[in-house]
């Protein structure tokens, strides 16, 4: 055939020459050979149905047995699942299987089963034209008929020959076998999700009754399976798109006249309950289920089930082991003091994106705690963990780690008056975590110890859109459109799951490159032939110098300690650690998420009914169990310390470099928004450039009132303290843990030189800091108010200042 096409294309074209092909327009010699070729695949078809062979389908014993897929850890020895490790399955004859089931699957696989030749001829079209359109050989048009052919006799392969034979052959079985034959064989031989096959299998499975016995609900839902039995399992992340699937097998049976309206009614709204006994024969069963999904997406169901993969996976199952391990240690006390149900950890190597272990709750065989859900790919808000996006956003229009805002009571509604500082719906001034408000603080300290106000005033200052499009460059997925979120983003108001989170502080961990997070290593046919293999995909997130701030920050044990204490949960003495921790205000989850440059890891702790935990910072709930993995995790994947970040530039307008207190015009102190224009920080601006701005009055005047409580005294020159130096930290009236180390930090006035100082804590000396050092630690040891006294020896002499402050258990 080609060449006599090859022929005629090239032949003279001479009108002199006789002979039919010579006669004829070039259309009608394209027509012509069209009609040839559509003869010879008549033929071949023809062929095939002469010659190829029906079984007999009461011996299936000799149809083609499905070849098991298997799933290992990254190392290749750890199986992790057989989905053929052990095949269940029980036949049944039709008379045992409930009509209900019967008229459902008909409904939704293949209305026309009772009077089709075995094929639909539309479908068999539209599917021609979708694959040879797309070339993407997905669709198959199946008929119940082609689905016995494909799971009896044939291979899943997407291939033209195969789907050829797939046609040629239902059509033999519908002439061979009654239409109550096929159906029989359908309903013994369909997957229903990992080794369960068959309905009779299935039905005793998931409900706990023979076949014969399924309700309408039941039926629909089981039904609804097949098509991608991973992704619609009851008991995986995907039930609404499960209950969804199960509500159009209703309406389909409805409107084929199976049911009443009544009756479709009653069965969508009915409660179903599924069981399930505990598989052993599973490791790492939440990656595995992520695992096989992924898998059905990309090959198809049919490809899982019966293909003979072999899955070379990413996890590091001696990690996963000892997550899966703590978490249950943890499980216990976690519900009885914090009312906290559930657990999920993640693990990634940001250096490649590979997950390295994936546990979604605390025991994935528990009913009691819906454990098969995985809270891994859960949406949920993060709270404070969502903070470093917006910190990084600053930091890459100009802020720097030194800039200082202040934390002070602020009402950010522009049509809310400055001293109402209430939030309502219509007015908006967020709390403290501990309801203290100590005045100015370094970008610094405001992220090492989760100050809410300040992440407010920050995210104000770098736009919403741009803090969302961060957060989405460096992997979140979840979010939406900006017009959704308030200025509460920065506190965790999106929606996020743990794997994305985990996966775009990779970002910050490999100096602003994010790899995109993946499960498998290498996936190969039954006949070892490859067919995927891992690629990173990676991009430049951040700048690198802002990444280095963010760790820089986020491992500062110091900046951290005024809230979590010097030996917290998130302090590993010997590593270079970076973590960050969220708490939902509502407490309905609690959130940590550390990292180094080798290994990402990140815990949540709350219940999968969202309801509230005990009031308590997420360093309390989830951080102890995250840091028994972590310490496990940094220890089998060491890494060095994190590059430090360039210093901010010396040409910075001073409020960049952290100088706060500088005098404006009218000798006041000022908010940020009296000295820069929030879009070009670094560019500075003449003294009250800025005071247009909307937030400027509601800012403005908490500072006014803090100014005047701290004895600072105004002037039309210059604003001076009273005295050459003030205590920045501890604030006044704040509260700090006690046993546990407290920042002590002075600020000199302008033109004032300290060379050393001495802290007095209710009357005794306690430390000495010389040299010129502005900041010492010191440990109360004793419950209640404490008097704090700063003497400082300098160019002024020497001079004394108190401040008051408490401690708590």
């Amino acid at each position: 055939m080609p060449s006599f096409f090859r022929k005629l294309r090239n032949r003279p074209r001479n009108r002199s020459q006789k002979g039919f092909f010579h006669r004829i327009p070039l259309l009608y010699e394209i027509i012509l050979g069209i009609l040839i070729l559509g003869f010879f695949l008549a033929g071949v078809l023809l062929f095939w149905f002469v010659t190829t062979p029906i079984p007999d389908i009461n011996d299936f014993e000799t149809r083609r047995v499905p070849q098991s897929t298997k799933i290992y850890d990254r190392t290749g020895k750890v199986l992790l699942y057989d989905v053929h490790g052990s095949i269940r399955r029980t036949d049944v004859t039709l008379d045992q299987i409930s009509p209900y089931v019967q008229h459902a699957a008909i409904a939704i696989e293949d209305p026309n089963f009772y009077t089709d030749n075995g094929i639909e001829l539309k479908a068999i079209l539209r599917a021609i034209w979708v694959d040879v359109t797309t070339l993407s050989f997905s669709q198959g048009g199946s008929t119940i008929t082609q689905q016995v052919v494909k799971n009896t006799i044939l291979t899943s392969s997407k291939t033209i020959p195969r789907k050829l034979k797939e046609w040629v052959l239902a059509i033999k079985l519908d002439q061979t076998y009654s239409k109550n034959q096929i159906l029989d064989v359908y309903f013994n031989e369909t997957p229903y999700g990992g080794t369960i096959y068959g309905i009779e299998e299935a039905s005793e499975y998931f409900f706990g009754v023979h076949a014969k016995d399924l309700d309408l609900a039941q039926a629909a839902y089981l039904a609804a399976l097949p098509q991608a039995p991973t992704y619609y399992s009851p008991y995986g992340n995907n039930k609404d798109a499960l209950d969804a699937r199960k509500n159009t097998v209703l309406e389909r049976m409805y409107e084929q006249g199976y049911i009443t309206a009544a009756e479709r009614d009653q069965a969508q709204n009915e409660n179903v309950t599924f069981i399930q006994e505990s598989d052993s024969g599973i490791k790492a069963p939440h990656f595995v289920m992520y695992v096989l999904q992924y898998l059905e997406q990309k090959y198809g169901a049919d490809a899982v089930d019966q293909n003979g993969l072999r899955v070379i996976t990413t996890l590091d199952y001696d990690l996963e082991k000892k997550a899966e391990d703590v978490e249950k240690q943890y499980a216990a006390s976690n519900l009885k003091e914090f009312n906290a149900s559930n657990a999920a950890t993640v693990a990634i190597d940001p250096n490649t994106g590979q997950i390295l272990a994936m546990v979604g709750s605390s025991d994935y065989f528990s009913d009691t705690i819906d454990g098969k859900y995985n809270d891994a790919l859960a949406h949920r808000q993060p709270g404070s963990t969502f903070k470093p996006f917006v910190y990084a956003t600053a930091f890459a229009k100009g802020y720097s780690p030194d800039t200082v805002l202040f934390n002070l009571k602020t009402q950010f509604a522009a049509n809310c008056a400055p001293d109402d500082l209430e939030t309502t719906d219509t007015c908006y001034s967020p709390d403290n975590y501990d309801s203290l408000f100590s005045g100015p603080m370094s970008l610094r300290d405001a992220l090492a110890q989760s100050v809410n106000v300040v992440a407010v005033k920050l995210l104000y200052l770098v736009g919403i859109n741009d803090a969302l499009a961060t957060a989405q460059r460096m992997g979140i997925t979840t979010l939406g459109d900006a017009a959704r979120y308030g200025l509460t983003l920065t506190l965790g108001g999106g929606e996020v799951t743990l794997l994305d989170m985990v996966s775009a502080y990779g970002g910050f961990a490999t100096d602003g490159i994010h790899h995109q997070a993946t499960a498998i290593l290498e996936v190969d046919d039954a006949n070892g032939n490859v067919l995927e293999k891992y690629q990173d995909q990676s991009t430049r997130v951040l700048d690198e110098q802002v990444a280095r701030q963010i760790s820089d920050v986020l491992s500062d044990n110091v900046a951290r300690t005024p809230e979590f204490g010097t030996d917290s949960p998130l302090n590993f003495p010997g590593f270079d650690v970076a973590d960050k921790t969220g708490t939902t205000n509502d407490s309905r989850d609690a959130w940590i998420i550390g990292y180094t440059p080798s290994i990402v890891v990140g815990s949540w702790a709350g219940n999968n009914d969202n309801t509230p935990m005990a009031k308590k910072i997420a360093g309390f709930i989830v951080a102890p169990m995250w840091h028994d993995i972590m310490q496990y995790a940094i220890e089998k994947y060491p890494a060095g310390q994190f590059i430090k970040p360039d210093p901010t530039p010396a040409n910075a307008p001073p409020i960049i470099r952290g100088q706060w207190d500088i005098p404006g015009p009218d000798g006041q102190l000022h908010s940020i928004l009296y000295w820069l224009n929030p879009n070009t920080p670094l560019a500075g601006s003449a003294p009250g450039t800025s005071v247009t701005d909307p937030q400027y009055a509601n800012w403005e005047y908490p500072i006014r009132i803090w100014a005047a409580a701290q004895g600072y005294a105004s002037s039309s020159a210059a604003v001076t303290l009273n005295g050459p130096f003030r205590i920045v930290s501890p604030g006044p009236g704040s509260a700090v843990p006690v046993n546990q180390a407290v920042s002590i930090r002075i600020q000199p006035a302008n033109g004032v030189t300290i060379t050393s100082f001495s802290s007095y804590l209710n009357g005794a000396l306690v430390s000495t800091a010389a040299g010129g050092q502005l900041e010492m630690s010191i440990t109360p040891t004793t419950l209640g108010p404490q008097s704090l006294e700063i003497v400082a020896n300098g160019s002024f002499g020497v001079s004394s200042q108190t401040v008051n402050f408490s401690t708590h258990p």
